[in-house]
């Protein structure tokens, strides 16, 4: 198998917990300019995922960097887990829970009756720990100095909403979303909708159109197929 780095190639990559997608976006590129002999080389990024998520990756490199908005803008497939009964300024783990409630009178009906109102399209408010530019600076940026910030609402699809196993204060889900869906805003949501506030516990996301986190690889197994693949030649 022989790549064509510079001319165009679409990577799928299962991203790795903590690592930004910048991040991968980074290492990718200096391993490849490290191994090609070259100076530039250009590599984006179709989606960013949050350092606490992790799942498929789809970089694009040379010429195929112009497909990056056509690919972004596919449905993506995202798992994971929701706790109910406790909030956080970010909706996710990244900063430490604020609020508790007391969840002992919700149930499992409950929830999945309430799941139901967030399927179709509709408007969500962004989290404020987002990278969303508010005038100039990213809203993380302001929103980890303490500096509150109004973020409009984006018009979102939800086309699907399935609770795989409940066993509270966990909630194990799957969604199928538009481009610029936060799945840690539905935890917020939900959490609102249900009383007892809910935050979002682990993500991955498993497809972006007919991409699918089943054929990415790590960032090992990619330099391993990157150093065959020029010693072969």
């Amino acid at each position: 198998m022989f790549f064509h780095f510079l001319e165009g190639e679409i990577l799928l990559i299962n991203k790795p917990y903590r690592w930004t997608s910048f991040d991968v976006v980074a290492k990718i590129r200096v391993m490849l300019k490290r191994r090609m002999g070259i100076k530039k080389i250009k590599i984006g990024h179709s989606g960013t995922l949050d350092p606490l998520a992790t799942g498929l990756l789809v970089l694009c490199t040379g010429n195929f960097t112009k497909r990056i908005d056509e690919i972004q803008n596919q449905d993506k497939i995202y798992t994971g887990t929701f706790y109910l009964g406790a909030t956080t300024p970010s909706f996710d783990l990244e900063t430490k829970v604020d609020n508790t409630f007391d969840i002992s009178a919700i149930t499992e009906a409950q929830i999945i009756e309430a799941t139901k109102k967030f399927i179709g399209e509709q408007e969500q408010v962004p989290p404020m720990f987002s990278a969303i530019k508010i005038d100039g600076k990213r809203a993380y940026e302001m929103a980890r100095v303490g500096k509150e910030v109004e973020i409009e609402a984006r018009h979102i699809n939800i086309k699907r909403f399935e609770i795989k196993s409940i066993e509270l204060p966990t909630i194990e889900f799957e969604i199928e979303c538009s481009k610029g869906t936060y799945i840690r805003s539905l935890a917020r949501d939900l959490g609102v909708e249900l009383g007892v506030g809910a935050h979002l516990t682990s993500l991955c996301r498993t497809a972006i159109g007919d991409f699918l986190l089943s054929d990415a690889i790590t960032l090992e197994q990619f330099e391993a197929l990157v150093i065959h693949d020029f010693e072969q030649k």
